[in-house]
Formats: structure tokens, C-alpha cells, sequence
């Protein structure tokens, strides 16, 4: 049964799907059920893949890693996610930007994760 927000990913093709709406039904891609994709569980540098949320003037800013995460073509974060109140706002980065968000979000408490393209998902 999936949950809201829990994140799947397809094994075959690579399709990542977040779930909105919680239901019954399995998610199926290319044939086959797509994969619940846990969070801080990928081995790899713990330090790079983190978020760390700052609360700043006007919003939330927030950077993967305490060591700058690389953003080049073959590894780097797809997108970052704050989430709030109920509410959930995402960033969607590239290769070559840096790995950071700005939200200009008013909230006392936020949870953030983040999407590396070769480890995984990670909350803070």
C-alpha cells in the first residue's frame, strides 16, 4: 500500500514517482513493480548527501551536504524537497548548478530530502 510522499523509483527505465494520494494498488512501470526507495539507507559519503535546513530572513535555505555535493552530468542532485504544515515544495536542479534551494516559506519547523541520481534519497 503506498503511503503520501513515499517515493518510487522503476528499475528498468528509471521513472521516479512521489506519491500524492495513498492507495491499495501496487505502482507498476515497464512491466514490473516499481522499487519503495528508502530514506538515508544508499552507502555512500553521509557528509555529501544530507540536507542541512537554515532558517534565514524570508524563508528556508537549504544545501546538500557539509561538504559541497558534486553537480556534474553523471552524478548530482535531481531535487530537493521541503516539506511543511502539510505542505510540500520542490526545487529541480541540473548539472552544474549548485546544490541548494531557497524557500520562501514562514514555518517554525520544516522536514527537507533530497534525490542524488546514483545514492538515493536522504532526509534530514
Amino acid at each position: 500500500m503506498a503511503k503520501r510522499l513515499e517515493v518510487y523509483k522503476c528499475k528498468v527505465c528509471g521513472n521516479i514517482v512521489e506519491v500524492m494520494t495513498g492507495g491499495d494498488g501496487a505502482l507498476v512501470c515497464c512491466g514490473q513493480d516499481m522499487v519503495l526507495m528508502s530514506e538515508n539507507t544508499v552507502d555512500a559519503a553521509q557528509e555529501k548527501h544530507v540536507p542541512v535546513a537554515t532558517k534565514v530572513s524570508g524563508g528556508w535555505e537549504v544545501v546538500v551536504g557539509s561538504v559541497p555535493h558534486p553537480m556534474e552530468e553523471k552524478h548530482y542532485i535531481e531535487w530537493i524537497e521541503l516539506n511543511t504544515n502539510g505542505t510540500s515544495y520542490k526545487v529541480f536542479l541540473k548539472p552544474g548548478q549548485e546544490p541548494k534551494a531557497f524557500f520562501p516559506v514562514e514555518a517554525d519547523t520544516v522536514t527537507v530530502r533530497e534525490y542524488c541520481n546514483l545514492h538515493g534519497l536522504w532526509k534530514s
